[in-house]
């Protein structure tokens, strides 16, 4: 089912025309099942967050693609993965979660949201299209089991990175 808000994409994943139904595959489970977030995949697995993103939640993640992660500079995924920067990865990658679950209709009335590495990242609607820092969410309201995903256009990073 897709409608759009905003500009954006909602693609609501486990729901049915006929009665709305709960997701049932988790935030891991469906990012790799869309197959553009392999990178992530193999981020998350080397960071050690898979199990915790397969969790309880509810979480919200904002979600870089495989395009996302190739717009870095050049050998930065490759450092990144690296076991004695496992740390760095991590706060990478939990700068794009937020607890709890943030719709699309949530998202768009905040200005900034407290990631779970403890950072804040801003949020804005500008010509219509959501932004959370630099990137654009693509595609949102990916449902899962234990929460939402919201696809952006490119790697986030906290401050000082």
């Amino acid at each position: 089912m897709f409608k759009s808000l905003l500009g954006i994409t909602i693609l609501a994943l486990g729901l049915s025309a006929a009665a709305p139904q709960a997701a049932s595959k988790d935030i891991v489970d469906t990012a790799v099942a869309n197959g553009s977030f392999k990178t992530l995949a193999t981020a998350l697995q080397a960071a050690g967050l898979v199990e915790t993103l397969k969790g309880d939640g509810p979480f919200t993640v904002f979600a870089p693609t495989d395009a996302a992660f190739a717009k870095l500079p050049a050998g930065t995924v490759e450092s990144l993965l690296k076991p004695e920067n496992r740390e760095k990865l991590r706060r990478v990658l939990t700068y794009h979660v937020v607890a709890g679950k943030v719709d699309s209709k949530a998202v768009v009335k905040l200005t900034s949201a407290k990631a779970v590495s403890g950072d804040m990242v801003k949020i804005n609607v500008k010509d219509g299209k959501v932004k959370v820092n630099d990137a654009t969410v693509v595609t949102a309201d990916v449902a899962a089991s234990n929460g939402v995903i919201h696809v952006i256009d490119t790697v986030i990073l906290p401050p000082g990175m």
